[in-house]
């Protein structure tokens, strides 16, 4: 039975993109570790854990709430062109 993990910055995933990923790595595992076969699907865990972005460090880079709600604002925007 495999379990996946994912850990993100609080505010970079809505729901949708949450299940969009969570569909997808399904997907993934029910294709490499099932066999193609549908039935795993029933045996596949999957959780999405959500950090504050104060509890995440990237080089010298300490996202703060707002860093992640400009990022998210660019994203989307770029999605919209």
């Amino acid at each position: 039975m495999p379990f996946l993990n994912l850990r993100t910055v609080k505010g970079l995933l809505n729901d949708e993109q949450k299940k969009y990923l969570m569909d997808k790595f399904t997907e993934l595992l029910i294709e490499t570790e099932g066999g193609g076969n549908p039935e795993f699907r029933k045996m596949v865990w999957i959780q999405i854990e959500e950090e504050e972005p104060g509890h995440w460090q990237i080089g010298e880079l300490r996202p703060t709430p707002e860093t992640i709600a400009g990022f998210v604002q660019q994203r989307e925007a770029q999605r919209t062109k």
